[in-house]
């Protein structure tokens, strides 16, 4: 067995007052909650790479850090260890969740169809939480973003919106639920506009799909607590943004 201590990758990590939050505060006391799952550990991975993530047990290791605070959508320092740090600061959790170390890209369509009244979104149920949330996922290796976008809307949702030109709404980073100091998730959104539904089919990473009416973000809630479901809080910004740009 590690050595280290982990805790439950679903930990919420310790308390991180506001104040504190920022990496130019000085907290010597800060112990942040190791929440990396087995298969990411050292011993891990010294055995076997998931197919899904880097073999670097440490930011150590990570030789490109160049190139890949180059690339990423949200800029990011690293630390005199030269580990990189979470460009909101400090999370209460430490360790790694996620493909790799430091930035890790993804992408989230957010697809409308029908105006007015009428207006829906197409949310998924996932089935790693079981919550509703945007389609969307991870950015491969050589992928472009709206590549992801494309591939993700296909493989959760079962339609095609290749020949669909959609609107970026932003780069940000997510408040995703595997984020730790060291590791998060950056996503961009895009906005896809259709005049009317579409039939949709759950597939990938998704245990369902449906369109929701989608005229605020209270009115959505409303019909996701009716369904008896969870609306995934880490889109609830992305879901936002959308309805400024529709203008609400």
């Amino acid at each position: 067995m590690d050595a280290t201590w982990y805790a439950p990758v679903d930990h919420p990590g310790v308390t991180v007052p506001e104040d504190w939050r920022h990496w130019s505060v000085i907290w010597p006391e800060y112990a942040p909650v190791e929440i990396t799952p087995p298969e990411l550990r050292p011993l891990a991975l010294a055995q076997h790479v998931p197919d899904w993530a880097e073999g670097h047990a440490t930011p150590e290791q990570v030789r490109d850090w160049d190139q890949r605070r180059a690339a990423a959508l949200v800029s990011f320092e690293l630390d005199e260890r030269g580990w990189p740090l979470h460009p909101h600061g400090r999370t209460g959790r430490t360790g790694r969740n996620l493909g790799q170390w430091g930035e890790n890209q993804a992408a989230d369509p957010i697809v409308i169809a029908g105006t007015g009244d009428q207006r829906s979104v197409l949310l998924i149920t996932r089935d790693d939480i079981g919550v509703e949330a945007i389609p969307g996922g991870m950015v491969d290796p050589g992928e472009t973003a709206p590549t992801t976008l494309v591939r993700e809307l296909r493989e959760e949702a079962g339609i095609d919106l290749a020949d669909h030109r959609p609107v970026i709404l932003g780069r940000q980073i997510v408040a995703d639920w595997r984020n730790t100091d060291h590791a998060w998730v950056a996503s961009t959104s895009a906005l896809y506009r259709l005049p009317e539904r579409v039939t949709v089919t759950a597939g990938d990473d998704a245990a369902d799909a449906g369109w929701f009416p989608f005229g605020s973000l209270h009115q959505l809630e409303s019909a996701v607590t009716a369904a008896g479901r969870t609306l995934y809080a880490a889109h609830r910004p992305l879901l936002l943004r959308a309805l400024e740009y529709l203008g609400h």
